[in-house]
């Protein structure tokens, strides 16, 4: 899947896109086609750049509802022909999830949309996913044939057959076909259940990787066959090395360290970093100016989880570096630095922002050291990624930063917070929004009465409101 455009933040699209709570409440406020168009344009073009950790769906299925919107589009996107050619589930996987949420809802025609698509779709597991959760045993059942069709019954088709329900997210429909009447349908389930089982009982007797008994140059070699064929096992090989390194063996992982093969240097590395070695530090900066850039990543990976007082001093020795290094160093110093380092976070996190944008991958880190050391001086900074990220997640990381350090977060951000994709982010704002404003109090209720709301969400919500105002 191709990187979404993301429009401008200043946009009802762009908006949308981000799964800001402002843009819920401009669609509200735009005309409606104008808006359904823009929401359209974002459930069938699915905007996030993570897919797989990032929330939209129940953020566009309440504006459906809002908007009273049709799923014509959503149909015509569903079946068009496409579906046959892209079979990535990225394409129609953000429709059928917002699909499953409508239907939870009690909007007929998206449960109906869902049964047809499991039945004839090329994503159709996704499909039976939502309807898992959402549809009655009777229109599960009347499923069961159509989707075994889509298995032959040749060896190969049956062997399909058990992987897939081996593997099914959801295991309700498959539990729901064993016991079917028809024994075409339930002799089939029932020996790919088999099938299934055992195939993870021989995987688990099938062990591949690394023996005990292994030597330290055994594990070096296994890593280092490893970066040639493109896998980075050099986390798995450190841990093998724990167990089968002595206090004589030292010299030789040291040596790795320096001048070893890529494989070799990276597994020393993380080895000595994670054993608090008194020359790891020395040996991760002299690795990331002699060595190739995975033996660079792997250093830097290895410094920023050490948790000695060491690893802090140094880090506030090279949070000026403009390398890698110098960035590790201010993420070490957000997480794990004092009051002293506030100026030093705060310049990385400017000079990330600066160079990289605010989508850095740094940010996360950063924005969330900023607001556990309450830097007040970064809220400027904070205020401009929560508007200008096209990541959910770290919008939500710095609506949390901006409780601790903004003043006006209580009036400002938090507001339409309690719109957010993200339900973190709703819950931050359930905490902090100021209910003088009467949107807040109205929204408050109506996230409290929603059966699809997160507990925790209702939980922050009900903290703030008595139990007689939460009816609806």
């Amino acid at each position: 899947m191709f990187d979404p455009v993301i429009a401008p933040s200043g946009t009802l699209l762009g908006l949308l896109q981000r799964g800001r709570g402002d843009g819920t409440l401009h669609a509200l406020t735009a005309p409606r086609a104008e808006a359904l168009a823009a929401l359209n344009h974002c459930v069938l073009r699915d905007p996030r750049h993570d897919w797989q950790v990032e929330n939209r769906s129940l953020y566009y299925a309440r504006l459906y509802l809002d908007l009273h919107g049709g799923l014509d589009a959503i149909e015509a996107h569903l079946f068009d022909p496409e579906d046959v050619l892209d079979t990535d589930e990225s394409r129609t996987g953000l429709a059928l999830a917002v699909l499953g949420h409508l239907a939870s809802y009690g909007r007929r025609e998206a449960l109906e949309l869902l049964r047809r698509y499991a039945a004839h779709g090329t994503n159709w597991a996704w499909a039976l996913d939502e309807l898992a959760l959402r549809d009655d045993d009777a229109g599960l059942r009347a499923l069961a044939a159509p989707v075994l069709a889509r298995f032959a019954t040749d060896a190969e088709g049956e062997a399909e057959l058990a992987a897939t329900v081996r593997d099914a997210f959801e295991p309700r429909p498959w539990r729901l076909w064993a016991d079917d009447p028809r024994e075409s349908i339930a002799g089939r389930v029932r020996a790919a259940q088999e099938t299934g089982c055992f195939d993870r009982w021989q995987r688990q007797m099938r062990p591949t990787g690394p023996r005990p008994g292994w030597s330290v140059a055994a594990v070096f070699e296994w890593a280092q066959q490893g970066m040639e064929r493109g896998a980075a096992l050099h986390v798995p090989a450190a841990r093998c090395l724990a167990a089968v390194a002595g206090p004589e063996d030292r010299p030789e992982i040291v040596r790795a360290a320096q001048d070893g093969t890529e494989g070799a240097r990276c597994t020393a590395l993380r080895y000595l970093a994670d054993s608090n070695d008194p020359d790891a530090l020395t040996l991760i900066e002299g690795a990331v100016a002699t060595g190739s850039a995975a033996v660079v990543e792997a250093a830097v990976d290895a410094f920023e989880r050490m948790r000695s007082l060491a690893a802090v001093d140094r880090a506030r020795g090279w949070a000026r570096r403009p390398d890698a290094l110098g960035a590790a160093a201010g993420r070490v110093l957000a997480c794990r630095g004092g009051a002293r380092d506030r100026e030093l976070v705060l310049a990385a996190l400017r000079e990330a922002v600066r160079g990289e944008g605010p989508d850095a991958p740094t940010l996360w880190t950063l924005v969330d050291g900023a607001g556990r050391l309450g830097i007040t001086c970064a809220a400027p900074v904070l205020r401009h990624i929560y508007r200008e990220t096209a990541s959910s997640h770290l919008r939500g990381r710095a609506a949390r930063a901006l409780a601790a350090t903004d003043p006006s977060f209580g009036t400002g951000f938090a507001v339409e917070c309690l719109w957010d994709c993200e339900e973190t982010t709703r819950e931050i704002a359930a905490r902090h929004a100021e209910t003088g404003d009467t949107r807040v109090v109205e929204r408050l209720r109506r996230l409290a009465a929603d059966p699809a709301e997160e507990a925790e969400v209702q939980t922050a919500v009900r903290s703030r409101i008595g139990p007689e105002e939460t009816a609806v």
